[in-house]
């Protein structure tokens, strides 16, 4: 990333007691973007991991070493307008739309093999 700029990453979160994979998604992406607007359109075969590295870790409760994630492909079906980080308790300070190639360069270097390993899956869905 060039100096000062933060890395970029999708809606995503933690799975709560009594939900299933995708009613977290769902919820998650409500809490992070402000809306629900989002159709399904695939859900990824394989659950992704990472390893979280020391130094991101610094921060973090010690014991969480990474995370293991299930990924949905949602197409947005509302309007900009609709977007609104601070309708919940803000996670995030801006949001903007990014052509998928571009987001192994974006993202910090622990997840890029994640989202490359999505580009691969959801490549079809992509296309066109």
């Amino acid at each position: 990333m060039p100096h000062g700029l933060s890395p970029w990453q999708m809606p995503q979160g933690g799975i709560d007691a009594g939900e299933t994979p995708i009613q977290a998604a769902l919820r998650e992406l409500y809490e992070e973007t402000g809306t629900d607007k989002a159709e399904l359109l695939a859900e990824s075969q394989q659950w992704l991991c990472y390893d979280l590295p020391d130094t991101a870790r610094a921060g973090w409760r010690r014991h969480f070493r990474g995370q293991r994630q299930k990924w949905f492909a949602m197409r947005f079906i509302g309007i900009d307008i609709d977007i609104d980080l601070n309708r919940h308790k803000a996670e995030f300070d801006r949001w903007k739309w990014v052509d998928a190639a571009e987001l192994p360069g974006i993202v910090v270097d622990f997840k890029r093999p994640v989202y490359e390993a999505l580009l691969d899956e959801f490549r079809d869905l992509l296309i066109g």
